[in-house]
């Protein structure tokens, strides 16, 4: 699982809040830099797409010197999981952090995942695009994959857990159905949208996320 802000609030919600900034030393700032250059290329071609010499010539460095960072490819692969989990943190779990628990954070999430996704249907998504790739292989680089996805859908479920905690959802709401739904949303819009690029699709999932809290939410939500 990532070491992660967002995994110990699952454990723990006291803990919600963000982390402080760290000071990178030079090395940690080049390698930092790669990685960053990295995930972009990986919304393009994939996280197998990646190699040491595409990188190193994207970065114009030696193929030893990006190497000397990572050591394989498969740690690079890893670096890229990890950098890009960190992007779902500081662009939709911190920011909804901020709001009350209860219907207005998990309404928060989703609203900051579909401006994440309206991100990614142009430039791809590594988590999707690597689940493809790697859904029947085993190794560290599927484990890091697997593990993130699973840490966000738990904060996303944590969410849906305290809405209903809150009152928001009704007595007899199924919780993991809940989250299931919302997830299978943001599935269907990357490939209507990204795929067969049918216009419209943006709308259809904020309705569908709309739909879910009509169908299970409570009159305390709506008050």
């Amino acid at each position: 699982m990532p070491s992660s802000v967002l995994a110990t609030a699952i454990a723990d919600p006291a803990s919600e809040r963000k982390p402080a900034l760290r000071v990178l030393h030079k090395g940690q700032q080049t390698k930092q830099a790669i990685v960053q250059a990295a995930v972009t290329l990986g919304t393009q071609v994939g996280l197998e797409g990646l190699s040491i010499g595409a990188l190193a010539e994207r970065m114009h460095m030696s193929k030893s010197g990006v190497f000397a960072h990572f050591g394989s490819r498969e740690e690079l692969q890893i670096s890229v999981i990890h950098e890009y989990f960190a992007t779902f943190e500081q662009e939709i779990f911190y920011p909804a952090m901020q709001t009350p628990r209860g219907l207005p954070r998990l309404r928060a999430l989703f609203d900051n995942w579909m401006k994440r996704v309206a991100v990614e249907l142009q430039s791809g998504c590594i988590f999707i695009s690597g689940a493809v790739e790697f859904d029947d292989r085993t190794g560290p680089v599927r484990d890091a994959l697997a593990d993130s996805v699973q840490t966000w859908l738990s904060a996303l479920y944590r969410a849906v857990v305290l809405a209903k905690g809150c009152g928001h959802l009704v007595s007899d709401a199924d919780e993991q159905q809940i989250a299931f739904e919302i997830h299978a949303l943001i599935l269907a819009l990357h490939y209507e949208a990204r795929f067969l690029q049918k216009p419209g699709s943006l709308a259809r999932a904020n309705r569908g996320f709309d739909d879910i809290l009509a169908r299970y939410g409570t009159q305390v939500a709506t008050a």
